[in-house]
């Protein structure tokens, strides 16, 4: 039963990330959000510290912050307010989150398969390669867990 809760929780979340589009969507503009904002907005460094309630230099000092990757979610939810904007905050998968998850599964299931295949070889008991799918579908569905998957190998 918590599998299927867990399977749907996964399918719901996918179509939702999946209708924010590929992640280079995304990408930061090479001087910030908060600078190519402020300047789309005609709006000066020291405008924008008098709206948030900071100097000018210390605008300076976010967006370098911004471009380094080191600030604060709080801070930046502050300037985009000052600047009549929202921030969005969001993990965007690189594929989706069922196939990150079968991914990982047969990866698991083929290193636990090759350990045995190996052993089986050496005993002169090799399975055929046309039974490999089969086999690696049978591990996942009976051997593994789902609270496994991410274990360290």
């Amino acid at each position: 039963m918590k599998k299927e809760i867990t399977d749907r929780a996964r399918k719901r979340l996918d179509e939702r990330l999946t209708a924010l589009g590929p992640a280079e969507r995304f990408a930061v503009p090479p001087r910030g959000w908060i600078r190519a904002i402020r300047d789309a907005l005609g709006m000066s460094g020291s405008q924008l510290g008098q709206r948030i309630g900071i100097t000018a230099q210390s605008v300076q000092n976010l967006e370098t912050s911004e471009v380094s990757g080191t600030v604060q979610l709080n801070t930046l939810r502050k300037a985009a307010e000052a600047m009549d904007c929202v921030l969005v905050y969001a993990l965007i998968p690189k594929s989706s989150l069922a196939r990150t998850m079968e991914q990982r599964e047969r990866a698991i299931a083929i290193e636990a398969l090759r350990r045995v295949s190996h052993s089986m070889a050496l005993e002169d008991q090799r399975v055929a390669d046309t039974e490999d799918e089969a086999r690696i579908q049978r591990y996942i569905a009976t051997s593994l867990r789902q609270r496994d998957i991410w274990n360290k190998p």
